[in-house]
């Protein structure tokens, strides 16, 4: 059955808007997943949004009625940044506050009832900034919780509010990985810390005795989790309160070298002296599972672990295989282990017998259920179709509550059974919002070409502009995605949307070519030592078939845009023929020489997408490194180029930038460049968000001839 949501009518009531700009888009409100409580009457989600008139930040949480599809206000405010659903009753809630009454840089615990928050109660004042709360209720009826932090290298938690500040400001390294994303690594790691709070009904008491599980781990490095830049996902506390698993880097091997990694077990009353590896390199009954794990889960049973895991030692973007590990004696068995997919998300059924994983899979992430006796050759059917899930949980009836994105959506919830039939759509951002108004999936269309570096089509997504006329004609912007591994999704994004890019005026065009994921792992992998050739092709051919194909893109007045690989292959695309397609190319932190890779942190990378380590022969024809370095093409440089280079950017450094800008100045191409100092390999903050979108609409409208001003400058 089908029901029309309270969005729908809500539209009626809103002016409309055919297009959309990079003010509302980023003014918009953006949504975190629905989150239900344990018997499924109702989920809780936050809403944050900017507003530009007064520069400031504003966020609350809502409430969804899952019985009526009612939403309300549930709490108006910033302070509560966690909430667990745990306790005696369905609405009984552990929440994190972000600050503490000491105002020294930690955090609250609070107890309440989720139907009368006024009533809560404050449990414990943490003295370091612990975040990713998990827990649970013990039979008899405390509360065993996990957070998390950095810790210094003898276990205690690190606060950098309390920390004391050194005279000198050096830091010293004796061995690589010394900064990674945007961050100088120092000896702090974060590690997981458990908790008890004694007591039931509500009330609880904290003795402030909480326990580290990792640091003390050391071999050639020592154990972090969450690793890095991760989170709660990487750990996870059995239902019964006994049992914590946790994933870190292989402790054996170079971080900067290999993305092994390794699931740890420890009693919940134990310390990381207790932790016992699940899946150490060489001890399953799957010697090539050697690679990164992720998303460890218990099952509701208590008797399962599931997770991710590659089998490269060295390459972050290989197959994830799902696995189950037995929580008692640790043997492991995979599920559909031949399944041409890489599934990167986990929720049991509440019967423990299926586990649903999302997947990557033709332009989409889709959710497959997997059941739990599946062997090697099961292939998985999907349950939702369109959009990328940003979350789903299991109702007690069986149906999951999928919050999801799509390239006219910033949110969309709904629930969907086992079996994939829709049961209700809750709420449609595009239907609501007033600056998203007018977006729909009538914006977006595919088409599949053919190439000749594979022997699948590869895929192309068209978004049009505002008031599309298919008669009329609209400049092509051609955008190139990053990885190289990765893809353009079905999904809503905040720093490259499709539809804020067509609406200046273009059709977009986002080609999905050789190193895409989601059309099955040899497409993914064929990238490896093909930089500058497979995917350059595909890109050539789908320009091509675009020209052939579609007349409403006007692909004489075309301009081409890429980040990260795209940056890259933008970059490469400026030396080769297809540059002098384009009108205007925009690079944003991409890769300028190639020889210069090894300035960047994760090292595993480019040993695995150029075939070794970056040595002598790196200067020589025949290796990737100086095959495929976009100087070498420089005398061919001449389509007007915006260059965007962050500094906080340690992935691929700011350098790459300046040296791009240098050469396009030095060569006398039309050029200009955009720094933000305090952003790294993304723009993030909605001020700067708002000045690149000005800037490079500004380069790339003149040059289109979309714009009627007297200079891009």
């Amino acid at each position: 059955m089908r029901f029309q949501s309270r969005a729908a009518v809500a539209l009626a009531t809103l002016p409309t808007v055919f297009g959309i700009t990079p003010e509302l888009m980023l003014a918009a409100n953006r949504y975190g997943a629905a989150a239900p409580n344990p018997s499924g009457d109702f989920a809780i989600y936050t809403v944050s949004n900017y507003t530009f008139e007064t520069g400031e930040h504003s966020s609350h949480w809502n409430k969804l009625d899952l019985k009526t599809g009612e939403i309300s206000l549930w709490y108006a405010g910033s302070d509560i940044s966690e909430v667990v659903f745990v306790g005696p009753t369905p609405t009984s809630i552990i929440y994190v506050n972000g600050t503490n009454a000491e105002d020294d840089g930690g955090v609250s615990l609070y107890s309440a009832d989720a139907n009368s928050l006024e009533d809560a109660k404050l449990i414990a004042s943490l003295p370091a900034p612990y975040s990713g709360l998990k827990a649970v209720q013990t039979s008899c009826g405390d509360i065993h919780f996990l957070v998390y932090t950095q810790a210094y290298p003898n276990g205690t938690a690190y606060n950098e509010a309390l920390a004391s500040t050194p005279a000198s400001t050096a830091r010293i390294y004796t061995s690589n990985y010394v900064r990674h994303w945007d961050t100088w690594l120092g000896k702090e790691k974060n590690a997981v810390f458990g908790g008890v709070l004694k007591g039931g009904n509500g009330t609880y008491t904290f003795s402030g005795e909480l326990t580290n599980y990792v640091s003390g781990i050391c071999n050639v490095t020592c154990a972090e989790s969450p690793y890095d830049q991760s989170d709660e996902s990487d750990y996870d506390i059995s239902p019964d309160g006994d049992h914590v698993v946790f994933l870190t880097k292989d402790t054996a091997l170079p971080l900067a070298n290999y993305t092994a990694d390794v699931l740890y077990h420890v009693p919940f009353s134990g310390t990381a002296k207790d932790a016992s590896p699940i899946n150490a390199r060489g001890t399953t009954s799957y010697p090539e599972a050697q690679g990164a794990v992720t998303s460890p889960r218990f099952s509701p049973s208590g008797k399962y672990v599931a997770y991710f895991q590659m089998n490269g030692i060295y390459y972050e973007s290989d197959r994830n295989i799902l696995y189950v590990a037995d929580a008692e004696d640790f043997n492991v068995t995979a599920l559909a282990l031949n399944w041409d997919r890489s599934p990167d998300s986990i929720a049991w059924s509440k019967d423990s017998e299926t586990i649903f994983v999302s997947a990557p899979d033709l332009g989409r992430e889709r959710i497959f259920p997997v059941p739990l006796n599946a062997d090697d050759s099961y292939v998985p059917k999907n349950i939702t179709n369109e959009g990328v899930p940003s979350a789903f949980y299991v109702l007690p009836d069986e149906s999951l509550l999928v919050s999801d994105t799509k390239i006219w959506t910033s949110r969309d919830i709904f629930t969907v059974t086992p079996t994939g039939d829709v049961v209700k759509t809750y709420f449609q951002a595009n239907l609501v919002d007033p600056g998203l108004a007018g977006l729909s999936a009538g914006d977006v269309s595919e088409f599949y070409y053919t190439s000749n570096t594979s022997e699948i089509k590869q895929q192309a997504w068209i978004i049009y502009p505002k008031g599309f006329d298919e008669s009329k004609t609209y400049p092509l912007a051609f955008i190139t995605h990053g990885g190289p591994q990765g893809a353009h999704f079905n999904s809503w994004s905040t720093r490259w949307n499709f539809k804020v890019w067509a609406d200046q005026g273009y059709v977009v065009i986002a080609p999905n070519p050789t190193a895409s994921s989601g059309w099955g792992q040899n497409l993914t992998d064929s990238i490896q030592g093909r930089w500058g050739s497979y995917p350059y092709w595909d890109l050539v051919h789908a320009w091509d078939y675009v020209n052939d194909n579609l007349k409403y893109v006007d692909t004489a007045n075309g301009i081409e845009a890429g980040a990260s690989f795209g940056g890259y292959m933008t970059n490469w695309i400026q030396g080769h023929e297809l540059g002098r397609r384009f009108k205007a190319l925009v690079t944003h932190d991409g890769s300028t020489s190639t020889l210069n890779q090894y300035a960047s942190e994760e090292l595993w990378f480019m040993n695995h997408d150029f075939h070794g380590q970056f040595n002598e022969t790196g200067f020589q024809p025949g290796s990737p490194y100086y095959d495929w370095n976009p100087l070498l093409y420089v005398e061919n440089w001449a389509t007007p180029h915006f260059v965007v280079h962050n500094s906080k950017d340690f992935r691929l450094p700011v350098s790459e930038g300046v040296l791009l800008f240098n050469m396009l100045q030095t060569k006398g191409v039309p050029s200009k460049m955009l720094n933000f100092p305090d952003e790294n390999h993304w723009v993030l903050n909605p001020e700067n968000s708002l000045v690149w979108h000005t800037e490079i609409y500004k380069w790339i409208n003149y040059y289109s001839g979309i714009s009627d001003a007297s200079s891009p400058y």
